[in-house]
């Protein structure tokens, strides 16, 4: 379900470094910072559950958890906020999660180590790592890159109105020239050849004759 296209919270859940100990709790037990408000935009976003029980206790939160030392969040927490239909999903016990941030491709004598069976042709549109199914990003944060380049390209078009007149106008320029050439040419078949010109032959003066001896 969409609701918006580029959340304001985005950007700084991308940013925030989890799984760090507490400074407000750290004597207490379970005190990892893996939690994500997304109404209160404040730095450091990252708070424990003892933090949300004092100042988070009726606002909107996500869990992050780990899979292979790399940040993620399940689907059913984040779906309803912001559109994941585009972000590859995989299963970790029995939910459906995707990655927070890209992932970095290792490569060993420019052979991928880190890649999707080769029968796969679904990549990444952003880094262009292979995809198991026929999604466009990796992650959350290729979709949001994904998203900037094609808000870009959309106010480019934005702020040059005249661009399509001008391509109008190019064409009808070249289609000018093109009939202009096409004329020229038909004039060069009509034209005829004037007849070759005709090469007067000097005549001979006369036999020459020695001088006399003296």
């Amino acid at each position: 379900m969409k609701r918006e296209t580029m959340p304001s919270w985005l950007e700084l859940l991308l940013a925030t470094q989890f799984f760090t100990t507490c400074a407000n709790h750290l004597l207490a037990s379970r005190n990892e910072c893996n939690l994500f408000c997304t109404q209160c935009e404040t730095k450091p976003a990252a708070f424990c559950n003892y933090c949300r029980s004092s100042d988070h206790s009726t606002h909107r939160v996500i869990q992050i958890r780990r899979s292979s030392y790399h940040d993620v969040v399940r689907v059913s927490e984040i779906e309803d906020i912001f559109d994941v239909s585009d972000v590859q999903t995989y299963v970790i016990n029995s939910a459906r999660i995707v990655f927070l941030n890209e992932r970095p491709q290792l490569r060993a004598s420019s052979v991928p180590i880190c890649k999707a069976p080769t029968s796969s042709t679904h990549s990444c549109e952003t880094c262009s790592r292979v995809l198991l199914d026929a999604f466009r990003f990796c992650s959350l944060g290729c979709n949001l890159r994904g998203l900037n380049m094609e808000a870009g390209m959309q106010a480019m078009v934005g702020n040059n109105p005249r661009s399509n007149g001008m391509d109008h106008v190019a064409r009808i320029d070249n289609v000018g020239s093109s009939t202009t050439n096409d004329q020229n040419s038909c004039n060069d078949k009509n034209y005829e050849e004037p007849p070759p010109k005709r090469v007067a032959r000097h005549r001979r003066k006369g036999i020459p004759q020695r001088a006399p001896f003296f």
